[in-house]
């Protein structure tokens, strides 16, 4: 079993005092200078999958590997990258090692927490001759050579893409020309690779440029000892929040649809403990790990149960490292949240979301205000590639949202937004879609009855259909295909995801996990997320906000009559 709290060592008290005001004008300052980081990135991208789809993450952190700001994007990305420096800085054998000008480069998952396409820049940042901290950033790159290009049915991490285990690209501002070689040998898309980790190191330095200026206009001890107030301020606005849940545990039950390899569900329990001002989340009835790339490394598992538990906070602004002190999160080594190599895991985020989602499932009975019902889908990834008319290859991938689960706090579910932790992130726009592959949106849409009924209705999915004007080949990496998304105090699920293709030759086939599934020039894909999950007996809802619903098309007249006994009523009244 492991356990972590705050995962860096923590400085010594300050020794020089820092009114509040100046705290939060560096704090400002710090999520100003990080965004800049990731304007940099965004409009500097290559592929569409960061500059639109925006899968992609950055942070300061100071010398000692704590977190000073983050970009408001990609949440899971944001809790994973300390544990890419320190990985890093262990291969290279210290901070000590470092110059300027070096840039660092990592996609070993079991350092950065995900798959291999996810590949993280590091370059430290030095002022007047020391090294005062780090900019870091990680992006979806769209190939790195693994066995396809986007994968559901790995056995081991080698079949997942090149390795790059925290190494230098640049040292001294040199780039080692051989490294750079091999990098752009092993993608099938060398120039989006190019241009994306090209990209990447850009805003990286414009990151760096930024904390620079920071750090010279305050001064570094300053700068220093307000971020020690503000690791304060974060832990006790977290202390704050735990507080106000009974002491006592809480459980909940869920399951991961399968592993890719077989069609076997993977059943896990959490168990949430809250004891004054500290919360532990449990994790240790999991299965062991799974044959096939449904398995989280710890870093993963760290990072979205502090966002899971961040949601609860309310926070007006991004965590930082004080944030994260009042939080214990329990594994066991071995099993899926806490996978060990060689296990695969390129989809390393399936089983933690579900996890996430049955987190605040179990607290929902003693803070129902805060806790909405499931959303529906998940990510809903969808990876296509194929050869153009002149031989040459493409690919690329775009992400489908679910509906949202309503709750007490808000009402009615919203219409399709991602998960929690993939919170930022959307799907390419239509255009860019049909521009860069040979696919014509035939459909995209609300989908009708997708929503579980209650008092307030969870948000309708998607229905969204492709014709593929070309062979194709496409990869489906689905959870929420067997399980619906779950209601609250009475509320009904929502409507599962299904993942169908009607082939050129008449036949259909439905899917939930699948890899490299070759799709002829005629055929259409049939993406349809889940509804959000409903929250409160459906029998409470208003009369007039059901009729509403019927004239807004969120629900058929016939799921009205079936689920409102008091529309029935009242339409025998009338």
């Amino acid at each position: 079993m492991t356990t972590v709290s705050s995962h860096a060592p923590v400085a010594p008290a300050p020794t020089r005092p820092v009114d509040g005001v100046t705290a939060q004008l560096i704090r400002h300052a710090l999520e100003a200078a990080v965004e800049q980081m990731g304007v940099a990135l965004r409009r500097t991208a290559f592929s569409p999958i960061i500059y639109d789809t925006k899968d992609y993450a950055g942070a300061f952190y100071d010398r000692d590997v704590r977190l000073l700001a983050q970009m408001r994007c990609l949440p899971i990305f944001v809790g994973t990258l300390n544990f890419c420096v320190e990985a890093a800085l262990a291969a290279l054998g210290g901070d000590e090692m470092l110059r300027p000008g070096d840039v660092i480069v990592s996609n070993y998952g079991y350092d950065t927490g995900s798959h291999a396409l996810d590949i993280a820049v590091i370059v430290p940042v030095f002022l007047d001759d020391a090294l005062v901290g780090y900019a870091v950033n990680k992006a979806h790159n769209l190939d790195v050579g693994a066995k396809a290009m986007f994968v559901t049915d790995s056995t081991d991490i080698w079949q997942e893409g090149t390795i790059y285990p925290g190494v230098r690209l640049y040292k001294g501002g040199e780039l080692d020309e051989d490294l750079w070689r091999t990098m752009l040998a092993n993608s099938r898309l060398p120039d989006a690779l190019a241009g994306d980790i090209h990209a990447q190191i850009g805003a990286a330095e414009v990151g760096m440029r930024a904390l620079q200026r920071l750090l010279k206009r305050y001064g570094r001890d300053v700068v220093a000892v307000a971020s020690e107030v503000l690791f304060d301020y974060g832990e006790e606005t977290v202390r704050t929040m735990i507080r106000g849940i009974p002491d006592g545990l809480y459980s909940a039950e869920g399951a991961v649809d399968n592993d890719g390899i077989t069609e076997a569900p993977l059943p896990y329990k959490v168990v949430v403990e809250v004891a004054g001002d500290r919360m532990v989340v449990d994790l240790t009835a999991a299965p062991n790990q799974a044959n096939g790339p449904v398995n989280a490394p710890y870093a993963t598992t760290v990072s979205i149960m502090r966002c899971t538990v961040m949601a609860l906070a309310g926070l007006g602004s991004g965590a930082n490292e004080g944030h994260f002190r009042p939080l214990e999160i329990r594994t066991r080594s071995g099993s899926i949240f806490h996978a060990t190599p060689p296990a695969p895991m390129f989809m390393y985020a399936s089983p933690l979301i579900a996890a996430s989602d049955q987190v605040h499932r179990a607290l929902s009975p003693v803070v129902p205000d805060r806790i909405p019902a499931q959303t529906g889908c998940q990510v809903g990834s969808f990876l296509a590639w194929g050869r153009r008319a002149d031989g040459t290859f493409w690919g690329d991938g775009t992400n489908h949202a679910g509906g949202q689960g309503a709750a007490l706090a808000y009402g009615d579910g919203g219409g399709p937004m991602m998960v929690l932790p993939c919170s930022g992130t959307r799907n390419n726009c239509v255009e860019v879609w049909e521009t860069r592959t040979p696919f014509l949106t035939e459909r995209a849409d609300f989908a009708q009855d997708s929503g579980g009924a209650g008092r307030y209705r969870g948000g309708p999915g998607l229905n969204v259909h492709y014709r593929a004007l070309r062979d194709v080949n496409v990869t489906v990496p689905w959870e929420r295909v067997m399980s619906a998304p779950f209601g609250l105090f009475g509320g009904q699920d929502g409507r599962r995801n299904v993942i169908a293709i009607d082939f050129a030759d008449g036949t259909t086939q439905t899917y939930s996990k699948a890899s490299a599934v070759s799709v002829p020039a005629g055929s259409l894909v049939r993406l349809e997320t889940g509804g959000g999950g409903g929250i409160g007996e459906p029998s409470e809802r208003e009369v007039l906000a059901v009729r509403e619903d019927i004239l807004d098309g969120y629900i058929s007249a016939e799921a009205a009559m079936r689920d409102h006994p008091q529309l029935r009523e009242s339409e025998r009244d009338r």
